[in-house]
């Protein structure tokens, strides 16, 4: 069995058919999804679906794209909805400097602000990172960011980056890109990386792996990434399912 450690169920490409969506999961062998919010509605959605389906937990936070909505009365309503017990984390937080859609200085204050509201919590923390790993490495190690340990979804750094990340108390997580053939710097990571460190997920419903590109990604697609993990590691698909597993229940502590 598999479990998807960061896929986005409440977005519309995925939600109009959520059941379905979770009957191809569990057909799949994949029998838990961390549904991940990026703003105060997403996660609140997040939320509510982690209540209605078992197999569904939550992580709440608010994306770098997202940092200019910060206030304290986010972070007050995150922290009510964290007190949820199938909210496992804070997340997806952290930098964007692809995109840019809110300053940078204020990216990383509101990183920084909501790696402290995870460690007040004893939360583990979603990390997303865009062309920012410097800065991004930076401010986890000034801030202690793995006090409660965290993963590094979607990973796209080289595997010293990786290895520095497992350091400081981090998983890394792998997407639909470590199935892609030219990405050989994340398959490099990918092959290299203590086992006991290594998570998958389809961050859907985009970045679907081979053979999927091209169609809206969606949880029972994180057998390819988990295959392409297997061989790259020279091992089953059963023995990456097992040890992944393990892996998420250990960060999210799941029941």
């Amino acid at each position: 069995m598999l479990i998807d450690t960061h896929c986005h169920l409440q977005d519309p490409d995925l939600l109009p058919d959520i059941e379905g969506v979770l009957r191809r999961a569990q057909e799949a062998g994949v029998e838990k999804m961390v549904c991940v919010g990026y703003d105060l509605p997403s996660s609140r959605a997040a939320v509510q679906l982690a209540q209605r389906y078992k197999p569904v937990y939550a992580a709440i936070g608010i994306h770098p794209h997202d940092a200019k909505t910060y206030s304290p009365a986010v972070e007050k309503e995150l922290r009510q909805l964290a007190a949820n017990p199938k909210v496992v984390a804070i997340g997806e937080i952290g930098l964007d400097y692809y995109r840019d859609l809110s300053p940078r200085d204020l990216q990383k204050d509101v990183f920084i602000q909501q790696i402290h509201l995870a460690q007040s919590l004893k939360k583990p923390i979603v990390i997303h990172d865009r062309d920012a790993h410097e800065d991004t490495l930076k401010i986890l190690r000034e801030e202690k960011g793995g006090q409660y340990g965290g993963v590094m979804h979607c990973f796209s750094g080289h595997l010293p980056m990786a290895l520095e990340l497992v350091k400081m108390n981090f998983y890394i997580s792998f997407a639909g890109p470590l199935t892609f053939k030219n990405n050989k710097k994340g398959q490099e990571a990918a092959a290299n990386i203590p086992m006991d460190r290594l998570l998958v997920e389809t961050d859907s419903p985009y970045l679907s792996p081979e053979p999927k590109r091209g169609k809206t990604n969606e949880p029972a697609f994180v057998r390819y990434t988990a295959q392409k993990l297997a061989d790259l590691r020279g091992k089953t698909l059963e023995e990456v399912a097992y040890l992944t597993n393990l892996n998420a229940h250990k960060i999210f502590r799941l029941k």
